[in-house]
């Protein structure tokens, strides 16, 4: 059955062929894992997508994103079928860890490089912003004048949000107190009810379009974030990215994962140290006890 792009009040129906083409080509391009019984979150997430273009079925909708060469629609595609939901201090237990870790074992570093691999709306790479920021103000650390931010996801959408740096109240609950006025600026008249991030934490973060499915950055980093992605993808895809992630890990560094996941299962070199949190061993560093 096909719908009319207005008075539409009910959507095509999503085929057992519809579906089979949109699951493969988000796992083909994207390593999106749509198995067996999420044809209802398909058609319920990509409904929008299909009145807002008058598409009459799912079929339709899938060449049209074959067809765009922007690779806009592949991207929006992918937004739909995935949570970007987010907030500031999320997992907070992680940024405690980062605190510990930076203001003793590792206070002395020269410089520091922190990636987050898959940070949405930026809530999580300006987190860890206001976290470094906070520290460097309370003790003196040899990496303070020399560290550097990268924050990656391969939604462009969620991307040019993050630069903007402007959010809703509600994404600071939870967050330290003191951080409101430190590093945060009240909206009023039509901005009230949001707050922009101060420039300079702004500007502590570099943004970057990237496919964790496709080559990674040939760089390492003392820590990496990549919370609360993995369970898009499936068992194979998992271990090649916790695999490729492992090689961007400086040795004694650390990957952080959702506190909902785990590498148990997978063939890797870390070593569990804390909930969420892994190690790589390397020479000179001491291996902590879990």
């Amino acid at each position: 059955m096909t719908v009319p792009l207005f008075g539409v009040t009910e959507l095509p129906a999503l085929t057992e062929s519809d579906f089979r083409r949109i699951s493969q080509l988000a796992y083909d391009l994207f390593g999106l894992h749509l198995s067996a019984g999420k044809e209802g979150l398909v058609r319920a997430r990509l409904g929008k997508k299909i009145r807002q273009g008058g598409f009459r079925s799912f079929a339709e909708y899938h060449r049209h994103v074959l067809a765009d060469r922007t690779g806009e629609a592949l991207i929006e595609l992918i937004d739909s079928l995935t949570t970007n939901y987010t907030c500031f201090y999320r997992e907070r237990a992680h940024f405690d860890f980062l605190t510990q870790e930076l203001t003793g074992e590792l206070r002395d570093l020269e410089s520091l490089r922190i990636w987050s691999a898959a940070c949405s709306s930026g809530e999580e790479p300006y987190t860890i912003a206001m976290t470094l920021m906070d520290i460097a103000a309370s003790i003196r650390c040899g990496w303070a004048a020399n560290y550097r931010i990268v924050a990656t996801d391969i939604s462009t959408r969620m991307l040019n949000k993050a630069r903007q740096a402007v959010y809703e109240e509600d994404r600071f609950q939870g967050m330290p107190q003191g951080w409101w006025k430190s590093y945060l600026l009240k909206g009023h008249g039509e901005s009230a009810g949001r707050y922009k991030l101060k420039p300079a934490v702004k500007q502590a973060v570099e943004f970057d379009r990237l496919n964790l499915i496709e080559p990674l950055p040939r760089r390492t980093f003392q820590f990496i974030f990549c919370r609360n992605v993995m369970i898009y993808f499936d068992k194979p895809t998992q271990q090649d990215i916790v695999s490729r992630l492992t090689e961007c890990i400086e040795p004694g560094g650390y990957l952080f994962v959702g506190h909902s996941e785990t590498l148990n299962g997978f063939d890797h070199s870390l070593r569990y140290v804390h909930p969420a949190v892994y190690r790589k061993n390397g020479p000179g560093r001491p291996r902590r006890r879990a």
